[in-house]
């Protein structure tokens, strides 16, 4: 994974907004931006794949020039195993890196507050946004919305105090202004960056590899004994919470035609996320970085689409199997 920051030219502008100046008396070719971008983007690609590039720690700064337009940047490569490590918070007062079963518990809710609140904006103003969730909000208003997710000891101490639920408005006032402000694909990134920050995934690291052997099963009535056996096994906060985003994804698909986000993009996209092991246990079942990107990541996919397509799961339902299973014994 390579970082890249822009650095600004004195006397021009740089950044990747706008590159196609208008200047007096300038006859500049058109599409010089994206142009110019392509050539940042190709040198990229050569240095990622460049040794010296991989080995090296520090920040690395470059030039690249077209038609009078400068752009200045400082690039660092990031080892994949880096990028992609759960790492639980040391503080247990947040919700990101907290476990879901700790957050849920905290707020005496079914799903995260954060949870619901992200999924309610999307759906009220995002739902027919092209490339929701695909498209990647600006970082710092992320780590804005999680900064103020994540500032919960004080309205703790509050709710004790008061006994207020988390629902109530003198706790989620400041919350809910910032997200009626916020841009949309920020608020989608805030919810991803929650379940990809979870100490263990939103499936569990327990039943991981359950997952990976029962997608890859051949005759339907097993693979559907299997899957919907897996969601039984499930943590009641993550089995919550999961058929809560089910459903919120499926919503988002229907609107397919004006968003072009299918149930397989929404796989592709929460797939990984939801079901990518923790640090310990893809070392106990992985052999390389490598395997992560290709046969892993396609049965997380596929895992995720399989529940995506299939008709409503209940909760109860699902309940009721599990005793009838464990009094027919």
């Amino acid at each position: 994974m390579t970082e890249v920051l822009p650095q600004p030219d004195c006397g021009r502008k740089a950044g990747r907004e706008p590159l196609e100046l208008e200047e007096s008396g300038s006859k500049r070719p058109p599409n010089t931006g994206a142009r110019l971008w392509g050539r940042v983007r190709n040198k990229l690609l050569r240095n990622k794949l460049d040794p010296q590039t991989v080995e090296t720690k520090n920040w690395h700064t470059d030039v690249i020039e077209m038609n009078g337009i400068k752009v200045e940047f400082s690039m660092k490569f990031t080892s994949r195993d880096m990028s992609l490590k759960r790492t639980p918070s040391k503080k247990q007062t947040g919700v990101f890196g907290v476990k879901i079963s700790v957050v849920t518990k905290r707020e005496r809710s079914k799903v995260p507050y954060i949870v619901r609140q992200c999924v309610e904006e999307v759906e009220k103003r995002g739902i027919e946004e092209v490339g929701i969730y695909r498209i990647s909000g600006v970082a710092t208003d992320i780590q804005a919305l999680k900064a103020v997710f994540d500032a919960s000891k004080e309205l703790q101490k509050l709710r004790r105090a008061k006994s207020l639920a988390q629902d109530d408005p003198t706790y989620n006032k400041d919350i809910l202004l910032m997200l009626s402000d916020m841009d949309i694909n920020a608020i989608a990134g805030t919810l991803k960056l929650y379940f990809r920050e979870l100490p263990e995934p939103l499936l569990t690291d327990r039943l991981y590899p359950a997952f990976m052997e029962g997608i890859a099963l051949s005759d339907p009535a097993a693979k559907e004994n299997c899957m919907m056996h897996l969601l039984r096994s499930l943590p009641d906060p993550n089995l919550i919470t999961f058929l809560f985003l089910l459903e919120h994804l499926k919503r988002v698909a229907e609107k397919e035609p004006i968003n072009k986000m299918s149930l397989h993009n929404l796989a592709t996209v929460f797939g990984p996320t939801l079901l990518r092991p923790s640090e310990v246990e893809s070392k106990a079942h992985l052999t390389s970085a490598a395997d992560i990107w290709s046969h892993d990541v396609m049965a997380q996919v596929q895992v995720l689409l399989y529940y995506l397509q299939h008709p409503p799961i209940s909760f109860a339902e699902l309940k009721r199997n599990t005793l009838y299973f464990s009094t027919d014994v």
